[in-house]
């Protein structure tokens, strides 16, 4: 009796998500019914806008010294 019931709530579970499920379906195609399909506006030419280049100054390298000699005491 007990595995009756399991089967009977398993049933019912499933009967009910199908049918919400077809509800929200019906629901979004009944409103996609009522929109018009936006019309395309027609955009004016516009100029094509100047490109600005980045240019990066070169450093110049740093000169250095001869190396110093250095001694440790004993």
């Amino acid at each position: 009796m007990a595995m009756l019931g399991l089967v009977y709530i398993l049933v019912t579970f499933i009967v009910c998500f199908a049918l919400v499920h077809v509800i929200k379906l019906a629901v979004v195609g009944f409103f996609s019914l009522k929109k018009k399909p936006p019309e395309p506006e027609k955009k004016p030419e516009k100029k094509p806008e100047p490109v600005y280049y980045i240019v990066e100054k070169k450093r110049a390298r740093k000169s250095y010294s001869e190396p110093k000699e250095i001694q440790f005491k004993k």
